[in-house]
């Protein structure tokens, strides 16, 4: 997920440099979305590893 947000983030900027705002920004908000999509996801296993890891020891 982290890549595709990484991808669209190249085409924003791409986009922008040859005048193309609109897709620029279309591309911009999705690479947004996938990168706090990511961290939330990363933060929800990070506080489920840390509890089945007190569970185990």
């Amino acid at each position: 997920m982290l890549k595709w947000a990484f991808v669209f983030l190249v085409i924003a900027l791409i986009a922008a440099l040859l005048g193309f705002t609109g897709i620029a920004s279309a591309a911009a908000g999705i690479a947004k979305f996938l990168f706090f999509l990511f961290l939330v996801i990363c933060l929800i296993l990070f506080v489920i590893g840390i509890s089945i890891g007190k569970k185990i020891t």
